[in-house]
């Protein structure tokens, strides 16, 4: 989609109601439905985290969406696809200035140049304990991206038609850090499989995007 015809149609998003939970089940492997009905995330005291997704024009005035491929390490969302993002620092204002914030330092957008569009629906991920809140951003221009080299493999700059073509819904076989071999709904975005908390962010953006 060309971004002038997204850019007009996604102020509307602004008045929308969120799909929520409905949304994020879509995309949710079902051990991870089971677990969240059965957590009381209050009394585990999770940390905060900030994500931002921002959709912006490429070279060619399309639409695109950035994610981030972290880094290997030693963690449950190593080597994993995300949103630029993270936990909460001290000279954060909010959970709005977390995910700017973050933002900036793993992919190079500066914190004044993205329009935060709009709010979405927290969700908490049980095996790293974060209650993650993801904002909706956009970017007027064609971004000079650089990953920070200590938190980010590589910066994907996923197309917006990609991410809304049925065909890239899928369920792949995985295992992960807390289970093996199960069955989980993803996407394929960019030769990657983007699956669990990030997935269903995804899948309530998606849900919102569909309907503009």
């Amino acid at each position: 989609m060309e971004f002038e015809i997204f850019k007009n149609r996604i102020s509307k998003l602004k008045k929308m109601q969120l799909p929520g939970e409905s949304a994020h089940r879509k995309l949710a492997p079902l051990i991870r439905i089971n677990e969240l009905s059965e957590i009381d995330m209050f009394k585990r005291n999770p940390e905060e985290a900030g994500v931002m997704a921002v959709f912006y024009p490429d070279e060619n005035e399309e639409t695109r969406l950035v994610l981030i491929l972290r880094k290997t390490y030693k963690g449950v969302h190593s080597n994993q696809v995300g949103f630029p993002g993270g936990r909460v620092e001290a000279g954060d204002r909010d959970l709005k200035d977390t995910a700017l914030r973050e933002t900036e330092e793993e992919v190079g957008i500066s914190q004044g140049e993205v329009e935060v569009l709009k709010e979405l629906t927290q969700l908490y991920i049980p095996p790293s304990n974060f209650l993650v809140q993801p904002y909706l951003g956009l970017l007027q221009f064609t971004p000079k991206m650089v990953p920070q080299e200590s938190e980010v493999e590589e910066i994907l700059e996923v197309k917006l038609s990609d991410f809304l073509n049925d065909e890239n819904v899928v369920t792949e076989t995985l295992s992960t850090s807390y289970a093996n071999e199960i069955e989980v709904p993803a996407y394929k975005l960019n030769g990657h499989i983007v699956w669990g908390a990030t997935g269903m962010m995804l899948s309530e953006i998606r849900e919102l995007l569909l309907k503009i």
